[in-house]
């Protein structure tokens, strides 16, 4: 995968945003960009979206209520630098996005430092699906992670993306159980 670090200026925006210009493992040209409190409209929309996706959608105020929940979530996350969004695009149009939720644990012999990373919401709009955008999306997550000293690095998955995280190198991990 092939970098080079660009710098655009939104539509009608000031500000200066940092993205990433990439090749995906099929050759394709995509751009990812980190998302910012300013992007919290696209990023809901993309939220609610993915998470249709996965889930079954509740109807009327449980999906308020649950919009609601996330908007807070990364209004608060992202500006403590807790999550980090991204959207991946191309030919100037996103297909895709993704989040890592920055942790820390107790330290341990695996994990000196206490850092982790939860990656999650990885999702490519169906049309454009095998052409390397989640891969890219979660190659991206990853050197982010590490880039703030997350030493351990986690997902959970559907059963179409396992395959392609088990590729990344993500194993299933057998000790964990869930309440």
């Amino acid at each position: 995968m092939r970098k080079n670090v660009v710098f655009r200026r939104p539509e009608g925006g000031d500000i200066m945003k940092k993205s990433e210009k990439v090749i995906s493992r099929t050759g394709a040209l995509l751009e990812i960009s980190e998302a910012e409190v300013s992007d919290i409209d696209l990023l809901m929309s993309w939220r609610m979206e993915a998470l249709g996706h996965v889930f079954e959608m509740p109807m009327g105020k449980e999906i308020d209520e649950i919009y609601e929940s996330n908007r807070i979530y990364y209004l608060s996350a992202i500006e403590a630098h807790t999550h980090i969004a991204c959207f991946t695009s191309m030919d100037n149009e996103i297909i895709g996005c993704g989040g890592v939720c920055l942790q820390e644990e107790m330290p341990s012999p695996d994990n000196l430092s206490g850092r982790n990373a939860y990656i999650m919401n990885i999702y490519t709009r169906e049309q454009c699906r095998g052409i390397g955008v989640g891969g890219s999306t979660v190659s991206w997550l990853i050197e982010r992670a590490k880039a703030e000293q997350s030493v351990k690095i986690y997902l959970e998955t559907s059963p179409v993306g396992r395959k392609l995280y088990q590729k990344m190198g993500f194993k299933p991990m057998v000790d964990y159980l869930k309440l």
